[in-house]
């Protein structure tokens, strides 16, 4: 009988495998950490901002971590797979769990979608004669064949994806330190740490061409919070969770502000334009004969790296709508492996529309791909600090137990993190390029508002407020 009560309270009614270990989880969220945006979206935003980009990211960092720590908390204090959308419904109210739910889904499909291109476009620099669209329905049966077998296999591609990333990154760093300690290669006559301000100062541009950057940056960091939709498979969530979200600051320290701090003072902020990936302008920089090879190889794992989290993510998010009947209950079910096959399969069907859709429609759709990406991030986070705001709340007010993971300062860092969250929302809108994101999730939002409604309508028992389960409330 105990050991049956034990089972329970670790092990939540969820029926996923506990497959991610200690040092899965790590470079899972190492990995969200580092994406695309990084490797090529930030040359845009260097000629934009010029050096002041580097304080962009770190100022978005510090927002970034009180995100995690917010998420940290509740995590902690409830740990199951459909975390966001969880915590919307429990503190929020059902409409926020459902909208938070599908509007993640809708992030990763999308997300997906453009990295599938993305990933074909990376393999037609090595191979020009294979066909895009080959290139992105292989790559796309593979992951989706990955993601069925086992959450254990889905862990372990994500830890080489995550490994070759941070090698590159780290290898940039160590390289460009020496390039400018000892003076080698073709850039040691030009590279310097005075590069950061010589060229009409730390802001060229402008602090208002520095902040509108801030839109750019906070797409590099979507992903960051997938650490939290590993929550229900963690081996040990106790543990491995809040050491993921403490080494954040060090990540974004490292990986982030300290690259981009080195390539700017390796190459001048002038010699940067959009399209131009900082990681290959630096190798070329430097005369890395094989530089370009590396990071396309770099960022090809980068764009699949991504496509593998956003089958992952899309999949238990879809089950944990229809586990609270929000979706239709087919996508509830196991495989003989405990993977939502057909929730996979679902999101998986559109990311394949995508690839079709990349295929005809011009280059600017990509844009627009990820501008809603970012507009739907937005709403993530939002969910995620408002929802700590309420619990900490329940808590003070002692309604509910107190997480083991508590972020510091209490409710004042979600707080900054929400005002912070909306400026960025406001830039998004001032912008009239971006702001095609907001007419979309604007859409967005009319069609899920019509959704719950005829859900309603069907099935009011499933709109009705409902507290978790208690087993769930004991972890932590």
């Amino acid at each position: 009988m105990t050991s049956a009560q034990v089972d329970t309270e670790h092990v939540p009614e969820e029926g996923y495998e506990r497959g991610l270990g200690s040092r899965q989880v790590q470079m899972i969220a190492i990995g969200g950490a580092i994406g695309v945006g990084l490797f090529l979206n930030a040359g845009a935003n260097i000629a934009k901002a010029g050096p002041s980009l580097i304080l962009m990211y770190a100022v978005a960092g510090v927002i970034i971590f009180f995100i995690m720590r917010a998420l940290g908390e509740l995590l902690l204090y409830r740990p199951v797979s459909g975390s966001f959308a969880e915590y919307s419904r429990e503190f929020l109210g059902p409409f926020f769990g459902y909208f938070t739910g599908w509007t993640y889904w809708l992030l990763w499909v999308v997300t997906g979608m453009a990295e599938l291109t993305a990933a074909a476009i990376y393999i037609n620099y090595w191979f020009p004669e294979i066909p895009q669209w080959v290139s992105a329905l292989v790559f796309l049966v593979v992951l989706f064949v990955a993601n069925l077998i086992s959450v254990k296999l889905f862990g372990e591609i994500e830890f080489w994806f995550s490994m070759i990333k941070v090698t590159a990154i780290i290898g940039m760093i160590v390289i460009g330190l020496g390039v400018l300690t000892f003076g080698f290669s073709a850039a040691g006559d030009t590279a310097a740490v005075s590069n950061l301000w010589a060229f009409d100062g730390f802001f060229p541009k402008g602090i208002g061409s520095s902040l509108m950057t801030l839109q750019g940056v906070m797409f590099a960091y979507l992903a960051v919070e997938l650490v939290g939709v590993t929550a229900g498979e963690s081996e040990n969530p106790e543990k491995t969770l809040p050491k993921a979200i403490n080494t954040l600051p060090w990540r974004i320290a490292l990986f982030y502000v300290g690259a981009l701090t080195v390539i700017l003072c390796v190459v001048k902020w002038t010699e940067f334009a959009e399209g131009v990936s900082p990681f290959v302008k630096a190798f070329a920089v430097i005369g890395i004969p094989a530089g370009a090879g590396i990071v396309n190889f770099v960022v090809l794992t980068a764009a699949l790296s991504s496509c593998n989290s956003g089958m992952y993510s899309t999949g238990r998010m879809l089950r944990t709508l229809a586990d609270s009947g929000e979706a239709p209950k087919a996508f509830n079910k196991l495989s003989a492996s405990k993977t939502p096959a057909f929730a996979i399969g679902l999101s998986v069907l559109f990311m394949g529309i995508g690839v079709v859709l990349n295929y005809i429609v011009p280059e600017k759709a990509f844009e627009y791909v990820v501008s809603v990406a970012t507009g739907a991030g937005i709403w993530t986070w939002l969910m995620i600090l408002i929802s700590h705001v309420r619990y900490r709340r329940a808590v003070d007010a002692g309604r509910l137990p107190a997480s083991s993971f508590p972020a510091p300062g209490g409710a004042t860092g979600s707080w900054i993190a929400i005002v912070f969250l909306l400026f960025v929302t406001g830039l998004i809108a001032y912008d009239h390029e971006a702001r095609v994101s907001l007419y979309v999730m604007a859409g967005w939002a009319a069609a899920l508002g019509i959704g719950w409604l005829v859900l309603k309508s069907r099935n009011p028992e499933v709109t009705a407020r409902r507290d978790p389960e208690p087993e769930k409330t004991k972890v932590g």
